[in-house]
């Protein structure tokens, strides 16, 4: 899987190099990446404000791309079981690619929505098309907030996992997208009622709660992995311009 950005800035040829675009604005210093195996690249990429990390499955040219952020301390895994990496493994079969991102300074939020967009224009570059957005506590923000700076067709859904509500607010922006929101009844850090307030901002989506699950949302990380199996192809199928 060669997405020809080892050990180089971006492609100054690429049609999506704008001034001021997301991936622009990083200030690149660097880019190296290394193929873990046939599905999976780990790609560093250097700036003066910090390391951003990507790790990214499945076929580089892959147009409906699953990108997925953690909460305010950063990581790649995921909640429960390392759900990210186990959307990683999976979603490529069906077609789907999936972006890991560990963020330059977490829990700055303007900086970790900006490394977000960042990686979604790094793979738009590549041939991605659609992205879902999936973000688990602080990171449910952030794909919220992605989410919006995008039209429907680029980006027709979000995922959040037991979402903080603070940064949500652009989510009112979101009425139209496919809204899927998960929480555990038994979160003692952000309580399900953040959840249920951000979709009333929104107007629109489905609340799952968990039973007994907590902030990590153990122990229904197989519960949600199978559900969004099913759910993010299903996104990807019903956007504007299949």
């Amino acid at each position: 899987m060669d997405k020809n950005i080892a050990g180089g800035t971006p492609d100054a040829g690429a049609e999506a190099e704008a001034a001021g675009s997301p991936l622009d604005r990083l200030g690149v210093l660097a880019m190296q990446t290394v193929a873990i195996d046939e599905n999976l690249e780990h790609l560093e990429i250097y700036t003066m404000e910090g390391l951003l990390t990507v790790l990214w499955h499945g076929a580089s040219e892959l147009e409906d791309v699953v990108v997925c952020v953690g909460g305010a301390m950063g990581g790649l895994l995921g909640p429960d079981g390392g759900l990210f990496h186990l959307l990683g493994r999976e979603l490529p079969k069906q077609g789907i690619g999936v972006l890991r991102i560990s963020y330059r300074r977490p829990n700055d939020l303007p900086m970790c929505v900006h490394d977000t967009l960042a990686a979604m224009e790094l793979a738009a570059r590549h041939g991605g098309r659609r992205f879902v957005t999936v973000g688990h506590s602080f990171g449910g923000a952030v794909a919220i907030q992605a989410a919006a700076h995008l039209e429907r067709a680029s980006a027709p859904g979000v995922v959040t996992l037991a979402t903080q509500s603070a940064g949500c607010e652009p989510v009112e922006l979101l009425s139209d997208r496919d809204l899927l929101y998960f929480h555990g009844t038994n979160d003692q850090i952000l309580p399900h009622q953040s959840s249920e307030l951000v979709r009333m901002l929104a107007g629109a989506g489905e609340l799952v709660l968990l039973d007994g699950a907590d902030h990590g949302l153990r122990p229904a990380g197989a519960v949600i992995l199978e559900r969004l199996l099913d759910h993010l192809p299903s996104v990807f199928a019903a956007a504007p311009g299949q």
